[in-house]
Order: C-alpha cells, then sequence, then structure tokens
C-alpha cells in the first residue's frame, strides 16, 4: 500500500489551518489546538514546511507562523517534497536513481510514467482546495474517477 507519511498528513492539517486564517499569524500552541495535534508535532512538522518557503516564522510577542503565499499557490506536491523530499513511487523513479538493475529493466519506464501521473495529480490540488471537502464522497460502491495513462511498451 502506498501512503505518505503521517508527518505529511499532519502537515497537511497544519497548513489547512493557516489557510483558513489567511494572514493571521498563529503560534505553534495555536495551531495545535486548532488542528487537534500535540505542540511537538506540529513544531516538528513547522520546521521542514518553513524551510520548503510555504510558511514564514515571525519572531516577537505577537509571532508565531503563516503561509508564505495564498492557499491557492501552494500544491500539495510542494507539501509531500517538502516533508519526504523529491516524489519517488520507486527507487527506479528517482531522479538521482542508485538502481543496480535500471539499464535492464523493463518495468521502469512504466514506474516513471505512473511517478509522473501521481506527481501530475498532488500538482493539481491546491491547499485551497483541501479546505473543502470534495462535493461528493467516494465509496466502495461508487465509481472512481478514470485516470487516463499509457503504459510504455518494453
Amino acid at each position: 500500500m502506498l501512503r505518505v507519511t503521517k508527518l505529511t498528513d499532519y502537515a497537511t492539517v497544519v497548513l489547512t489551518v493557516l489557510a483558513a486564517r489567511p494572514g493571521e499569524v498563529l503560534s505553534a500552541t495555536d495551531l495545535a489546538d486548532h488542528s487537534g495535534l500535540e505542540s511537538p508535532t506540529v513544531s516538528k512538522v513547522l520546521k521542514p514546511l518553513a524551510q520548503a518557503g510555504l510558511v514564514e516564522g515571525l519572531r516577537g510577542v505577537h509571532g508565531g507562523y503563516r503561509l508564505s503565499r495564498a492557499a491557492a499557490d501552494i500544491s500539495l506536491i510542494e507539501i509531500v517534497e517538502a516533508m519526504e523530499g523529491p516524489l519517488a513511487m520507486t527507487e527506479c523513479s528517482s531522479a538521482d536513481s542508485h538502481c543496480g538493475i535500471a539499464h535492464q529493466c523493463s518495468a521502469r519506464a512504466n514506474w516513471r510514467l505512473i511517478n509522473d501521473v501521481v506527481g501530475d495529480a498532488l500538482r493539481g490540488v491546491t491547499l485551497a482546495q483541501m479546505l473543502h471537502p470534495p462535493t461528493s464522497s467516494p465509496s466502495d460502491d461508487s465509481p472512481r474517477r478514470p485516470i487516463a495513462l499509457r503504459v510504455a511498451n518494453s
């Protein structure tokens, strides 16, 4: 099963709290209170988010954190990559792959294609969109939205 780490999930939650309050400066404690997360967890996710330029920290009595730009200008790929590094579904789909069989692997092209599709999907969703639930929630018996994918011939 592919899934983002808990810290990436928590980073998204923290960022949605900030996105819901554009321009406001919130302390790590305030962010913890509003998100339902523990303060140490919030502090842990804020550091890589600040390093990636997604949030800015302000010092002083009224210091805290705010989004560095509008929520509509922050994509999910930026959040994922801030927390986990460059998107790579497999070793061979990484730009700096160290796979010993890459030169003879017939699956590599397809994994890179899949990696690109996932990356495009994450680029297509903004933090602003994460504030609002989709108009319909998928259930096990509802049809899934198809993703156009062409598998490379080996």
